[in-house]
């Protein structure tokens, strides 16, 4: 009996200590393409958007730490898509609070590459000037001596606009060589198309290395600061699309806050109550028919099981609570 009870309360403490020690919620982010604009002019004949790279060299390192959820780039691109948000203002903080808003985010990243390139071999290193090569003509993979990356990186508050963190990250090459050829001095640069900034052939660049040092210095500084971003609710409401023998599909994605593991209330629309003046909507009238659990999600639709409940309909209303 004794042995039953002396069970029975470790059995409680342990559930205890494991509620009290219960991995927080993570905080939700997005990182938007780099500004690259100050050092456009070198690139410029090259099919390459290093602001792209960087960002998603950056997600990357994030993903892997698992700190914070991050925000899939299809999603974001699909967002700046639907809103005609420009390119030209991504890495203005009010425009990245909105773009955050829509995502339902706790908080954006934005920034700017301020170096990227060589030192060339016979001249003393001058920062963007004439001793830095770009990409353009014959400069490709025969520009010689260390690489040099330099990131800025801003963690914006969605709903104040507020700048909560700030990140730079400086690399450079261990060893001299071509910009992009592999091995150091060797051959085999990447040609004059576009480069994949993630792919293990960039990584082993001189380029490649630098860059990769320089955004991991910024993924540990966003990291450091995660206890400064708030957590905000995000509100979550969509439709059934499809739904037959268990399956469910319903028409929010990523874009709109729903991850894998994500619960939603089903919910059907018995009256709609509407302004006599405006006609706006003010309030809906339902009644809970079942509810789901997310098991895939893309862009902007999900799929889902259902835990409890039945007789979902297309057309009812999906949201949390």
């Amino acid at each position: 009996m004794k042995l039953r009870q002396t069970l029975f309360m470790a059995l409680i403490a342990v559930s205890i200590a494991a509620t009290l020690h219960a991995a927080p919620q993570k905080k939700r982010i997005a990182i938007l393409n780099f500004d690259f604009s100050g050092i456009q002019h070198w690139w410029g004949g090259y099919n390459w958007d290093i602001g792209a790279g960087i960002a998603d060299v950056l997600v990357t390192e994030l993903v892997q730490d698992g700190s914070y959820s991050v925000i899939e780039r299809k999603a974001l691109d699909s967002v700046l898509a639907e809103q005609n948000f420009s390119n030209s203002n991504r890495a203005d903080s009010s425009t990245a609070a909105q773009i955050g808003k829509v995502l339902g985010v706790d908080a954006i990243v934005v920034g700017s590459i301020t170096q990227f390139g060589t030192e060339e071999k016979k001249k003393s290193f001058g920062g963007l000037g004439g001793s830095w090569g770009g990409f353009g003509g014959a400069k490709v993979g025969k520009q010689e001596g260390k690489a040099n990356v330099v990131i800025n990186a801003r963690m914006v508050d969605v709903n104040t606009g507020e700048i909560l963190a700030v990140a730079e990250g400086k690399g450079e090459s261990k060893r001299s060589g071509m910009l992009l050829g592999g091995g150091g001095g060797g051959g085999g640069g990447f040609g004059a198309g576009s480069v994949e900034m993630t792919s293990s052939g960039f990584k082993d660049t001189i380029l490649g290395e630098a860059t990769y040092q320089a955004s991991s210095e910024v993924a540990s500084k966003l990291i450091s600061a995660k206890s400064r971003v708030p957590t905000h609710k995000v509100e979550i409401r969509g439709l059934v699309a499809y739904a037959e023998g268990g399956l469910v599909i319903i028409n929010v994605g990523a874009s709109g806050g729903v991850e894998v593991g994500t619960e939603l209330n089903v919910e059907r629309v018995k009256q709609t109550i509407k302004d006599p003046a405006t006609g706006r909507v003010l309030r809906e009238l339902t009644s809970k028919v079942a509810r789901i659990r997310v098991t895939q999600v893309d862009a902007d639709s999900s799929e889902a099981t259902v835990i409890s409940g039945e007789g979902i309909q297309t057309g009812d209303v999906v949201r949390n609570e």
